[in-house]
């Protein structure tokens, strides 16, 4: 969580830059999701993520200077620098591609699941999906076509409660999407997506599910995200007042800390904070000194040869 929340801090700076092409949605304020659910999964799992995909790649074990170099579209990126972030993947580590579609993970998943069931190897797969990706029609295909095929399938939804800038009250008629999963037959539970703890219980009773035959399971994670939709989102639906409060009270590294207090050592914790700050700034070098990629590369990894 220490290492995602330094990675995106940075780069909301570094965009000031003017440095990075292509649109940034930072994960910051969501981290105890992709941690707690990750920590649950070995690299021969597969994950789907969105449009604000960077704390799912690092979560699930991607190397952050390769992220880096790809968000800063360099030739040595996870992605040869034509992926950007919001199409970054890292297929070495399960990691099956942030989508510029809104929705657009939980059929993939759906895919690597059935590829799982049918060779029998105990893998499963894991999509997040935003709120506001909930409501869209493949997203629920998906989630039907999971049960009748009983497939090893999560189905994470991070409800900020905001659809780009518009609010649920205003454009969802069910707002709670455990219920609507549940209309498919499938278990569902809420949890507190800023409680890593929390996130990391119900995680790993749906994986667990899923890995031993048991078929799909739903979890929706209430949280917040810190920045706006994206970098250069003016964010007018919210006070500044109203930010500052979500950052005192909802915090996912506070209440980490809060939850450990007693158990774990602050000064390790400011330890690891420092260290991830260390590291993500050595990716940054890197990513400033690395090669575009050059002109000729626009004809490659267009299409795979079977």
């Amino acid at each position: 969580m220490s290492e995602i929340r330094a990675f995106e801090d940075r780069l909301h700076k570094e965009n000031t830059g003017g440095d990075i092409p292509g649109f940034i949605h930072l994960y910051a304020g969501e981290e105890a999701i992709a941690v707690g659910v990750c920590e649950h999964l070995t690299p021969a799992d597969k994950i789907a993520s969105t449009h604000r995909g960077h704390g799912h790649c690092i979560a699930k074990g991607s190397d952050i200077e390769g992220m880096m170099l790809e968000i800063f579209g360099r030739k040595e990126g996870l992605c040869h620098g034509k992926g950007g972030s919001m199409h970054i993947a890292d297929l070495a580590t399960g990691m099956l591609g942030a989508n510029g579609i809104v929705g657009g993970g939980p059929p993939i998943t759906i895919g690597a699941a059935l590829t799982a069931k049918y060779k029998g190897d105990g893998n499963v797969a894991v999509s997040f999906t935003g709120d506001g990706g909930s409501n869209q029609g493949l997203v629920l295909e998906a989630m039907n076509m999971a049960v009748v095929l009983n497939l090893p399938v999560v189905f994470v939804f991070e409800n900020n409660g905001m659809g780009e800038a518009t609010g649920a009250e205003f454009a969802v008629g069910a707002p709670s999407i455990a219920k609507r999963a549940e209309g498919f037959g499938l278990p569902a539970v809420t949890v507190d997506g800023t409680d890593f703890f929390a996130v990391h219980e119900a995680a790993g009773e749906a994986i667990e599910r899923a890995r031993t035959g048991g078929g799909p399971s739903v979890i929706e994670a209430k949280c917040n995200r810190f920045y706006g939709h994206f970098e250069g989102d003016q964010a007018l639906y919210r006070t500044p007042e109203q930010l500052e409060e979500l950052k005192a009270k909802t915090d996912p590294l506070s209440i980490f800390r809060d939850r450990t207090d007693g158990v774990l050592d602050p000064a390790e914790l400011a330890l690891i904070d420092s260290e991830s700050e260390q590291r993500v700034d050595a990716a940054v070098a890197t990513a400033r000194a690395a090669a575009l990629p050059d002109p000729s590369d626009v004809d490659t990894d267009v299409y795979v040869s079977y």
